[in-house]
């Protein structure tokens, strides 16, 4: 049903996620990122408590350690699938015996991969591969995003998408969704587009910013 993307630039130190999937919002629920603290994506029979008990628990503990303990809270983990990434590239990842067929996650250094009911781990690859390529970390998130789909995405299609990048500010630098629609991931690179560039990003370079970005 859904597939996800948490990544870290270990040059800018920015942590970002984006995700997929057949249903509409998934902005809503699934993506969530913290500035120098934590990527995330909590899906599958989603849980969004997941991700608030897993980031409340950093950074006092690594990622791996936080999520698990935020597991063990959680009676219906066997249903869950999440991925999350903190602010030193540690990563931590669980699928549930219950997530529907292909489920599964994957990790190289500074990125995780996860996704159900999905065409196969051909999905996750082609994202692991396509994170590697050139831009800003906003802009490999999405390619990642994009091959996964190509390489087969999600088995019923996909209707919304969303993006966060978060680096030194209380809110995101990158918070972008689409809600729904037949193609949300041309949807999303044409709010990319409008958001990076002219009157808008303009605008929020003027965007009060404290500390290290004002």
């Amino acid at each position: 049903m859904t597939f996800s993307i948490v990544a870290r630039d270990s040059q800018t130190g920015e942590l970002g996620v984006a995700t997929a999937t057949a249903g509409p919002a998934v902005g809503a629920l699934v993506p969530h990122v913290r500035a120098g603290q934590a990527a995330m994506a909590t899906q599958a029979m989603t849980n969004p408590y997941l991700a608030v008990d897993t980031l409340a628990a950093m950074p006092a503990a690594d990622a791996e350690n936080a999520l698990q303990g935020a597991l063990a809270q959680d009676p219906e983990s066997d249903r869950r699938q999440a991925i999350v990434i903190d602010a030193q590239g540690r990563i931590g990842a669980w699928t549930g015996a219950r997530c529907e067929e292909y489920a599964g996650h994957a990790m190289d250094e500074n990125v995780a991969v996860a996704g159900n009911i999905i065409a196969g781990r051909a999905v996750l690859d082609a994202m692991l591969e396509a994170i590697k390529g050139p831009g800003d970390l906003a802009e490999r998130l999405f390619a990642a995003l994009q091959a996964g789909n190509l390489a087969g995405g999600d088995r019923r299609t996909i209707t919304s998408a969303a993006l966060k990048v978060a680096r030194n500010q209380a809110y995101p630098e990158v918070d972008l969704r689409v809600d729904w629609s037949s193609d949300p991931i041309a949807d999303l690179s044409d709010l990319m587009s409008r958001t990076r560039h002219g009157s808008y990003a303009e605008f929020f370079a003027a965007v009060l910013r404290r500390g290290s970005g004002s």
